[in-house]
């Protein structure tokens, strides 16, 4: 048992589970899958990006079919993969795969308050700026008997860790789409992975092994490593086992992706953009809102084909002239956001972000937010590229 997130508030929101939420005892990690459904009037906290059917739904019709969903999953716990497949507009639970939450992820409190409380098969319902959250616990799933058991039996850390990883994947899961994948079977996925694995261990290097056997698009040819904290937005088994390994040590895992063979490296140097001074600094406030320009290149780069044409010089150079642009008098970041910006979720519309210590962002992003002054910029580094933040309130 570990001890209880903030409390959830007292009165009764919308279909809350009040009952599940005024316990005190509370079981962290629990292993989560809910069915979300929202409303048109939440369109702001989805940032352009609200799914169509609920952009259709009044919240009135949201609680209806939440009432009808949260009846079905009761009487048969055993179809919330059938009922996500069918109702929930979560783009990240699509996978089936489970949410791992604990005391100290980054969900929003309302939704971690009632996952932190659920007993294992329990059904419950939670509102968030998002939606409400049919939500059940499910029992941990049992390990493969290749997977690294010693390694994720331990408790899992906060982070950050920088990992590398090759994936290997085999016919029949509907994540893998390698071309290697679908002419594999289960039973040569397990042994490639195992000989990879020893590969590993014995000190191979992992940027030639990624580039020869990987099937993950966004490192096999770069052999780029991936920053892994308990927020990051990453499949979960992938994030427990990363969060255990020790520096230099391997480890094996399956997902619905396939087999991850996850070494732990040291992470990198800081890069020669990014704004040491103010990185430097304790946070200047609990809650900002702030705009940005993602910037990608070639070997980090958010998939808009601007940054994948994108070499690193380029990017230098194209972050030195943002950044006049930006310091001249009256200058406004919009316009700059409309033209060069890579995030698909503000770069037209030219929205602000709402960032605190728990919002559920990649780590830099808030350390750097947080730390700014009112109408200071900034620059940071994330998986997704370079970040140019304007604090905005």
């Amino acid at each position: 048992m570990n001890s209880a997130p903030p409390p959830p508030p007292p009165q009764k929101l919308d279909l809350d589970s009040v009952d599940i939420l005024a316990r005190t005892d509370v079981t962290s990690p629990v292993n989560i899958k809910h069915v979300l459904i929202g409303w048109a009037e939440l369109a702001e906290a989805y940032h352009g990006q609200l799914d169509p059917r609920a952009a259709k739904r009044t919240k009135a019709e949201a609680a209806k079919l939440t009432e009808e969903v949260t009846a079905k999953l009761r009487a048969a716990p055993g179809t919330i993969d059938a009922l996500m497949d069918t109702y929930s507009e979560d783009p990240g639970s699509l996978t089936k795969e489970p949410y791992t939450v604990a005391t100290d992820t980054a969900f929003v409190p309302e939704f971690k308050n009632l996952a932190l409380r659920l007993k294992v098969d329990e059904v419950g319902v939670v509102t968030t700026v998002y939606g409400y959250h049919v939500m059940i616990r499910i029992a941990p799933p049992a390990l493969d008997p290749l997977e690294s058991a010693e390694i994720l039996a331990r408790p899992v850390g906060a982070g950050p860790v920088e990992v590398q990883h090759v994936l290997v994947g085999w016919k029949g899961l509907t994540a893998a789409q390698d071309a290697r994948s679908q002419a594999r079977t289960k039973t040569e996925a397990d042994a490639l992975a195992t000989d990879v694995l020893g590969k590993v261990r014995a000190g191979g290097n992992m940027a030639a092994l990624m580039k020869q056997y990987s099937e993950d698009p966004g490192s096999s040819d770069s052999g780029k490593s991936y920053t892994v904290e308990t927020s990051t937005p990453m499949v979960d088994g992938f994030k427990g086992l990363s969060l255990r390994l020790k520096l230099g040590e391997a480890g094996l895992v399956k997902t619905v992706f396939g087999w991850h063979i996850i070494k732990r490296v040291s992470p990198p140097p800081p890069d020669k953009l990014e704004s040491a001074s103010i990185l430097k600094r304790t946070e200047t406030a609990e809650k900002v809102k702030v705009k940005h320009i993602l910037l990608g290149w070639k070997d980090v780069h958010a998939a808009d084909e601007r940054g994948v044409k994108r070499t690193r010089a380029e990017l230098e150079k194209l972050v030195k002239a943002t950044l006049a642009k930006l310091a001249k008098k009256g200058a406004t970041i919009e316009p700059l956001m409309a033209e060069l910006s890579e995030d698909p979720g503000s770069a037209k519309s030219g929205e602000s972000y709402d960032v605190s210590p728990d919002a559920p962002m990649v780590k830099p992003f808030l350390a750097m937010s947080l730390r700014l002054k009112l109408d200071e910029v900034g620059v940071v580094r994330t998986e997704f590229g370079i970040h140019i933040i304007k604090r905005v309130e």
